[in-house]
């Protein structure tokens, strides 16, 4: 008995210690509620433990080029920063802008998560819920990350996979089929899933044209919706910012920057150090 006693202690001590902030020792509801990533492992931080000791993000990246920077500095610590998307968790990796190449800003693990497309295919996305809430709910904090990058602010534009996606959302979305909903004599429901797909080069944008197709409708295994050229989905793009971005809207447009690329250029993420798994 002494013996389970003593065990039963123990992990009472073990689930108590897990649950204490390990900087200023409130203690979370449950063991999972405020652990995070940082350099050292897995750590139990509080929420105002964590704007309070990290430092938020100021720009001070802003303008380099990924490559770049990635060969002057072999390891780039980025967990001192607070997220510049969520201002709420440990920064983990540095986003960039893979069609210009230059750094956004440092990000946590899930907002990096969140911003990577649904790749089908290198020129082909899957518009699933998580663009629904980029490009609805949260349109002016991701709006503001991708116009980080001088490029796409200065075109008032985003790299050509979001910019698939929204227009599948603006033009696809209402030309998408619906069915009636299962268990239900009223209701229908859209079929099969939205997809975007572009043909063309990546250092020749104006050339590209965005399909926007259904998946796995009932009546077709593939329904293409529309066909819409990567200008007019540049004009859609500039049209929606104004709207749901009013503020990152007035801060873009044509010729307010200079020195970056005239084209796209493409950079192939090195993800080989720890802490830089980037989109």
């Amino acid at each position: 008995m002494k013996v389970l006693d003593a065990a039963e202690h123990a992990e009472a001590r073990w689930l108590l210690a897990v649950r204490t902030c390990q900087r200023c020792g409130a203690v979370a509801d449950h063991p999972d509620q405020w652990r995070v990533q940082t350099d050292s492992g897995w750590q139990t931080i509080c929420p105002t433990c964590r704007t309070t000791t990290l430092r938020p993000y100021n720009g001070e990246l802003e303008g380099h080029l990924y490559a770049v920077l990635r060969k002057k500095r072999s390891s780039l610590e980025v967990s001192g920063w607070i997220c510049a998307i969520c201002r709420e968790a440990p920064a983990r990796a540095v986003d960039h802008c893979h069609e210009h190449g230059y750094v956004r800003a440092p990000v946590c693990q899930p907002c990096n998560t969140r911003e990577r497309p649904n790749y089908l295919h290198s020129n082909d996305v899957y518009v699933t819920g998580r663009y629904t809430s980029l490009f609805h709910t949260q349109a002016e904090d991701w709006s503001r990350h991708w116009h980080r990058c001088p490029g796409c602010r200065a075109r008032s534009t985003v790299p050509l996979p979001h910019l698939a996606a929204l227009t599948a959302l603006l033009v696809g979305e209402p030309l998408r089929p619906t069915h009636r909903a299962p268990h239900s004599s009223r209701g229908r429901t859209p079929c099969g899933e939205l997809r975007a797909s572009w043909s063309g080069s990546h250092s020749a944008p104006g050339s590209c044209v965005i399909t926007l197709s259904v998946d796995y409708c009932p009546s077709g295994e593939h329904r293409v919706l529309a066909h819409v050229p990567y200008r007019d989905a540049v004009d859609r793009f500039r049209a929606w910012l104004t709207t749901a971005a009013p503020a990152v809207a007035a801060a873009a447009g044509p010729g307010r920057h200079d020195g970056f690329p005239a084209q796209f250029r493409p950079v192939v993420p090195d993800t080989s150090n720890e802490g830089l798994t980037l989109f």
